[in-house]
């Protein structure tokens, strides 16, 4: 877990491989890795995190939540 920023994949609300692809892909800073077909979060990147929610957008299914660590 990042010191900001929790980002955390619910699996079993994961869509097909092809839509996880798509989320784990559009991220720009590589929060998210494939490994064993199975999305994860690269905990030293997580903390770079940009709250784009451009991963919100593209999982139609809910899968992943982002939230914040801090009061701002």
């Amino acid at each position: 877990m990042g010191e900001f920023i929790s980002i955390i994949i619910d699996q079993e609300k994961c869509g097909d491989i092809e839509e996880v692809k798509a989320w784990v892909q559009v991220c720009p800073v590589d929060i998210f890795e494939l490994k064993n077909g199975k999305p994860s979060v690269v905990e030293e990147n997580e903390d770079e995190c940009t709250l784009c929610d451009l991963c919100v957008e593209a999982c139609n299914t809910g899968a992943i939540t982002i939230k914040k660590l801090y009061k701002q």
